[in-house]
């Protein structure tokens, strides 16, 4: 990795491009960052940076170089969005036969396509982790409480089911309780699965308790890590206590995670466990 040319930070919103610059600038690297009109946030204002337009694909490219950047990280909340609304300057235009046929298919296939063209035009995509590795979930029990042999149980099924749906390009987040799937993740995205989960509890679709079934997230197999980590963070937490879970369970070591802190301290608060397992499972 180049670690002394600026750092592009390709920015979409939530809290992990903020964490990914500083941590590089931690590192001494500088950052450039690309924020992403009407998605990324303010915050990365306060370094180097730029606003782009997503179908802005040539002012991206050239804004990278002018400012000498040879690795870029794609990091940050994105919805797909529609190529026909997005205003492609020329350099867009010149790639839209390309994402058109890269839309053809899922979240996985299309970020993978999107990370060949940047790789065309001379780039290196990297992963978040790549970078900042201690944005990693560490191994075991990350709060006071630990789950259940049931709930290992539970987690080791969806795991075997995420596996199972990943050549299908399916979202990288299940709810299970009680060795039953109630919810898998799709374009809604873990926020929004976890939002479709409070409102089943709210009706009284979900025949459990409060302080039931967990959140499992784990990477699809052959997912290109470097544009499309699992993550979690304080608002997962605060959503998993809203759909009445009992605790959140993700791959260690293949998992960002955003203030780790908060997030424990709000797990201890809420009575949520929240764990890393191996990746075989084992915790």
């Amino acid at each position: 990795m180049s670690e002394t040319s600026p750092l592009g930070i390709i920015a979409g919103a939530g809290s992990f491009p903020l964490a990914l610059a500083r941590a590089a600038t931690a590192q001494g690297r500088p950052v450039f960052a690309l924020l992403l009109k009407g998605i990324a946030g303010t915050e990365l204002e306060a370094y180097p940076h730029v606003w782009i337009g997503i179908g802005q694909f040539g002012a991206m490219v050239g804004q990278a170089r002018k400012a000498g950047c040879r690795d870029l990280v794609l990091i940050g909340s994105l919805v797909r969005p529609n190529l026909w609304t997005t205003m492609p300057d020329l350099g867009g235009l010149r790639v839209l036969p390309d994402l058109l046929r890269l839309y053809r298919g899922g979240d996985d296939h299309l970020l993978r396509g999107i990370a060949g063209i940047f790789e065309r035009e001379g780039f290196r995509l990297v992963g978040a982790q790549d970078v900042a590795p201690e944005l990693l979930i560490p191994e075991g029990p990350l709060g006071s409480l630990h789950p259940s042999e049931g709930d290992s149980e539970d987690i080791a099924l969806a795991r075997d089911a995420i596996a199972a749906l990943g050549p299908y390009d399916v979202g990288q987040g299940m709810v299970i309780g009680g060795r039953r799937i109630v919810a898998v993740e799709g374009a809604e995205g873990t926020d929004g699965m976890l939002d479709r989960c409070a409102t089943m509890q709210a009706a009284g679709r979900l025949k459990w308790p409060r302080g039931s079934g967990v959140l499992v997230k784990a990477p699809k197999p052959h997912q290109d890590r470097r544009v499309d980590m699992p993550a979690i963070g304080p608002a997962t937490v605060e959503k998993a206590a809203a759909a009445g879970l009992k605790g959140i369970a993700v791959v260690a070591g293949s998992t960002l995670v955003v203030d780790l802190q908060e997030v424990i301290r709000l797990a201890d608060r809420h009575g949520l466990f929240v764990v890393g397992v191996t990746a075989d499972g084992t915790r």
